[in-house]
């Protein structure tokens, strides 16, 4: 089973993140986030999906996409640190994959199936992540990181917008 990841294993950055996380079985918190994300995000019409709390917020859309993205970005960080790269990956500008995305164009199925599709190449990936190599950083964004720690960010992350979404677009 996959171990939380020490304070030393992340910048202070990620801590709202990994502490997103609940304690237990890693794997089936991914499966059941997994689930919400799905139950969430599939009675949302696409005329919904264009709703923003206030104006200059992301589209419920755009959160969706973002979610993918990131897991996407933070997936491939994961895979390349966990090999033993340690080459300083870039960071990324969310703002900018916003703006140049075409989320809102796109219809809620097409976006929760890209989740999904996501989602499944992470379970996929830490399927070959050895034990040994949970343990290995590397650098992102100037900040070094472990594999284990990303492997809760991506969760962390996706639990953080589930929470949003819950406060600020259930009104």
């Amino acid at each position: 089973m996959l171990q939380r990841p020490d304070s030393e294993e992340y910048s202070p950055y990620f801590t709202g993140y990994i502490s997103q996380v609940p304690e237990g079985d890693y794997l089936s918190f991914l499966h059941s986030q997994l689930d919400a994300v799905v139950a969430l995000f599939s009675p949302i019409s696409d005329e919904q999906g264009l709703y923003r709390y206030e104006p200059g917020k992301w589209s419920l859309k755009e959160v969706l996409g973002h979610m993918t993205d990131t897991e996407r970005i933070m997936s491939y960080r994961m895979l390349r640190i966990a090999r033993g790269d340690t080459t300083n990956l870039p960071g990324f500008d969310q703002d900018l994959f916003i703006d140049n995305a075409s989320f809102d164009e796109l219809s809620m199925e097409d976006l929760i199936n890209d989740f999904q599709a996501a989602r499944q190449a992470t379970f996929s990936l830490l399927k070959t992540i050895s034990e040994e190599a949970w343990s290995r950083k590397g650098i992102a964004n100037t900040n070094e990181i472990s594999a284990r720690a990303l492997a809760y960010v991506i969760a962390g992350h996706a639990q953080h917008h589930l929470v949003v979404i819950q406060q600020k677009y259930n009104d």
